[in-house]
């Protein structure tokens, strides 16, 4: 049975083992303002949801990952459908989300989750292929 939380201070040495790209400064200020979801089964930490705010108002899904043992066993389908609700529940109408162009299986996953692509952007120095955004409409 997985179980879907927000983040609390003591998960924050697991989220920069497991988000290493984050830094331990960055994961300690989303823990800070709920930015954070785990999914635990038997106790243990098995995945995260890390997300922010597009322009400081639309629910920005950042990185969502499952351990390698525990996935495509509905660990991420249940830290996004809880995100999903918490993100309602708060009043928005509107979730984001993004992978790289040349990640498939994202991708999938984002459209099987009701995600639309919207456009791409490139970074260049920062990506060496363009950032697809996905939308959804969940008001």
């Amino acid at each position: 049975m997985v179980e879907v939380a927000r983040a609390g201070r003591a998960d924050i040495d697991w989220l920069v083992r497991e988000d290493a790209s984050a830094g331990e400064a960055w994961v300690s200020r989303c823990v800070a303002l709920g930015e954070y979801l785990v999914a635990r089964e038997a106790g243990e930490i098995v995945g995260f949801l890390r997300f922010s705010r597009f322009w400081g108002r639309v629910p920005y899904m950042e990185m969502i990952r499952v351990l390698p043992g525990h996935r495509r066993s509905g660990v991420g389908t249940a830290l996004f459908l809880a995100w999903e609700d918490a993100m309602r529940g708060d009043g928005a109408r509107l979730l984001m989300t993004s992978s790289e162009c040349d990640e498939s299986r994202p991708q999938d996953w984002h459209r099987r989750n009701g995600f639309s692509e919207t456009g791409a952007i490139e970074l260049p120095g920062l990506q060496s292929v363009p950032e697809v955004f996905f939308i959804k409409q969940i008001g």
